[in-house]
């Protein structure tokens, strides 16, 4: 009786945190990314329940079988030497499990760290610094720049630069791919890409201070015309992003959405001392920028030192 209350009281306990939970995004990607992480995670847990499965349906049976009430009171066990058979079996099994697990992991790895395959277009490249407790969308290529949103087209890769005027923070967008942290003083990369226009959400899955749970973002992916018309309207429409509002954009706090022509890349631009994943071409910075980030990357550290409490 016991043992069937407290069954039930886990399965009631289960179901109710579930009732309450966020669905999960991981597990409804919308871009080859998103499908390789998602495939990698449902791989893992129905290697790992078939375990639990075996592992159980054996500790049942054999506790079944073997118990102590099925046998006579003279029974006395027969002395076993042991089986080299049984010893291999049950020694490789595990081996077998680990290295299809690393096979399936090393080769997801590299998949998600290069540029999506079967795209047409070149990758469009976005820098995305982040800031307490906000995110810094620049592109180029546009030469518009977003904040707490980010417009994509898609059917074309997107390569993310990222890094960071404070501590350390960790861009995530869980239906398009992984995270991967910004980080001051270095630039990482970031390859996704969407397949399926719609809203996503992206937020800093890295803690950061009181104020990182709003430091989120919208993502709306959007056919390329769609794209074309939004850029058009920003360069029409929005104010010039100047030196003394990008800094007083960086100062702590929490912002609602705005959009700017001009990038803040002209007069703070990313640190182009080191940069990790992703192709070595796409990862150089602009080469008229080059000299001027070498020499300005201490002078821009300084100035937002205030950032790294």
């Amino acid at each position: 009786m016991k043992m069937k209350l407290a069954l039930f009281s886990l399965i009631f306990t289960i179901a109710t945190v579930l009732t309450g939970c966020e669905p999960l995004l991981v597990l409804d990607p919308k871009g080859p990314q998103g499908r390789t992480t998602s495939d990698v995670i449902m791989i893992s847990i129905w290697t790992m329940a078939i375990v639990v499965i075996v592992v159980f349906t054996l500790f049942v049976y054999i506790v079944r079988k073997y118990r102590a009430s099925k046998q006579r009171e003279d029974y006395e066990p027969p002395h076993i030497e042991g089986s080299i058979k049984l010893e291999i079996l049950w020694t490789s099994i595990p081996i077998l499990i680990v290295a299809f697990l690393s096979f399936i992991t090393v080769k997801s790895t590299y998949e998600v760290e290069d540029v999506p395959k079967g795209y047409e277009e070149e990758p469009l490249v976005i820098y995305a610094s982040a800031s307490n407790w906000k995110w810094h969308f620049s592109y180029p290529e546009e030469n518009i720049e977003t904040v707490n949103y980010l417009f994509i087209p898609t059917d074309r890769p997107v390569q993310f630069k990222l890094y960071s005027y404070g501590p350390i923070a960790s861009f995530w967008i869980p239906q398009l791919g992984g995270q991967k942290y910004a980080m001051s003083g270095m630039v990482n990369t970031l390859n996704l890409a969407a397949d399926v226009p719609g809203e996503y959400m992206g937020r800093n899955a890295s803690f950061t201070g009181e104020g990182f749970a709003e430091q989120t973002f919208n993502v709306q992916a959007m056919t390329s015309e769609e794209y074309d018309e939004w850029v058009k309207e920003v360069k029409e429409t929005a104010e010039p992003l100047t030196e003394e509002k990008f800094n007083e954009l960086l100062k702590p706090g929490h912002l609602g959405q705005s959009t700017y022509t001009g990038t803040h890349l002209e007069f703070s631009p990313p640190p182009a001392a080191h940069h990790n994943g992703g192709s070595t071409e796409n990862n150089e910075t602009d080469p008229e920028k080059a000299d001027q980030s070498d020499s300005d990357s201490s002078e821009g550290n300084s100035d937002h030192s205030n950032m790294n409490h």
